[in-house]
């Protein structure tokens, strides 16, 4: 906290602080004790005039009475050799009975919740936030036993927790579970410690209320649970990969489909994961869509290569995960649609694939001839070449061939190229 911070902090609280120079000299003070300047420099004046207080002893926090007012003031002297003391000090505003502590005004108006109870569990003192947890007042809460306010089961465990910081004489910093208003159980995380309350040994503690806290928690925990199970064993192929194109998270079915184990997968780059065909580069494309945030979602086609350097084309459903408005921490691929497995090959050219579709219509090598504009001696020898390519000696095989192979879509008719069926479609 910087000292702009610190000033705001105590502007609306009941106390003054100050800082003073070698002469006692104010050069800087604030709060929310008093009302003006001049009520302030007042009571600067009646400290300076009797700087050691009642107890004639400087470094000692003392009391002092000032136009009808209490004040708790710690100045304490800074002797450095050379005759000069004094240099930051402060006052809070307190009502001077002896059983009120002269913090508790910060304490009650601080969110977190604060109480002190007696050595018998008797509430002495508790702010608006510490009532508030059990949907009560203060005033309700101040002076009851333990027992009124909390459960049973609970009044015994926060009782021996009482005697335990009592007998060990120091504070002890734990998370707790209590039963508010509505029955339902809440928990709460801070210190509870030894205090003098009135002359008295007693028990402070001062806790911050993480129920939202630990139930959003507890339900991102089970939301990792059931997607890691739905990840590595439901056989779904999904990648989750860093703005940077690593692979972060993987699914065992991914590892076996390329053939690598899974710890060697991890921290891979996608790229390489990538065979160097036509279909790559609109990959690229859509990624830095992505990533740039130009668009959410989309899927395509793509060629994988795995750990023995055999392809298959897939179809890719990429998904960015967005956290925030400008930023996208992370993108999920999911891989459907898995062809063959084979040796890689010389990638088709558009009139090849053009050929393969018009082949699986039906249409005769005539009827292909015509509709591409080629010499009938161009197609068979295009489909010549197809069959070398694709290992399929007949037209039916290499047909059959073309759609193990990822090439042609089956989810389209009249047959087409695989590719141009969802060519970076968005989803």
């Amino acid at each position: 906290m910087d000292e702009a911070d610190f000033k705001t902090l105590l502007a609306p609280l009941p106390v003054s602080w100050w800082e003073a120079d070698d002469g006692l000299g104010v050069v800087d003070s604030g709060g929310g004790a008093f009302d003006d300047d001049g009520t302030e420099r007042r009571f600067l004046e009646a400290l300076r005039a009797d700087r050691g207080g009642p107890s004639g002893t400087p470094d000692a926090p003392y009391q002092v009475r000032f136009e009808g007012r209490t004040f708790h003031v710690n100045w304490p002297a800074r002797h450095d050799g050379a005759g000069r003391d004094g240099d930051r000090g402060a006052a809070v505003e307190v009502s001077g009975r002896p059983e009120d502590n002269p913090y508790a005004a910060f304490a009650d108006l601080t969110p977190a919740a604060a109480f002190v109870r007696d050595a018998t569990g008797r509430y002495l003192w508790a702010n608006h936030a510490y009532a508030h947890l059990y949907g009560t007042t203060r005033d309700a809460v101040i002076g009851r036993h333990l027992a009124e306010v909390d459960q049973p089961d609970d009044v015994t465990r926060f009782l021996a927790l009482d005697r335990a910081v009592l007998t060990e004489g120091r504070p002890v910093r734990h998370a707790l579970t209590y039963r508010r208003p509505d029955g339902t159980s809440g928990q709460a995380a801070g210190y509870r410690f030894p205090v003098r309350w009135g002359g008295r040994r007693c028990v402070a503690g001062i806790y911050v209320d993480v129920t939202d806290y630990t139930r959003a928690l507890a339900q991102r925990r089970r939301a990792e649970e059931d997607l890691r199970a739905l990840r590595d064993h439901s056989g779904l192929l999904c990648v989750r990969l860093s703005t940077d194109g690593l692979v972060g998270e993987a699914g065992t079915a991914v590892a076996e489909l390329l053939r690598v184990r899974l710890s060697d997968l991890i921290g891979l780059p996608a790229d390489t994961l990538l065979a160097r065909t036509p279909e790559r580069t609109a990959v690229h494309r859509i990624w830095h869509d992505l990533v740039g945030g130009r668009r959410r979602s989309a899927r395509t086609s793509a060629v994988l290569v795995d750990g023995d350097s055999r392809q298959r084309r897939v179809r890719v459903h990429l998904n960015a995960v967005c956290h925030a408005a400008e930023r996208v921490p992370s993108v999920w691929a999911v891989i459907t649609h898995v062809g063959l497995r084979h040796e890689a090959q010389p990638a088709l050219t558009a009139s090849q694939v053009r050929i393969l579709a018009l082949l699986a219509a039906g249409h005769s090598n005539a009827d292909i001839a015509g509709t591409l504009h080629l010499s009938r001696q161009t197609v068979d020898y295009h489909l010549s070449r197809l069959r070398d390519l694709l290992g399929a000696p007949t037209r039916p095989a290499l047909v059959a061939r073309a759609y193990v192979l990822g090439i042609l879509s089956p989810q389209a008719w009249p047959p087409r190229s695989a590719t141009a069926a969802h060519p970076l479609s968005p989803v």
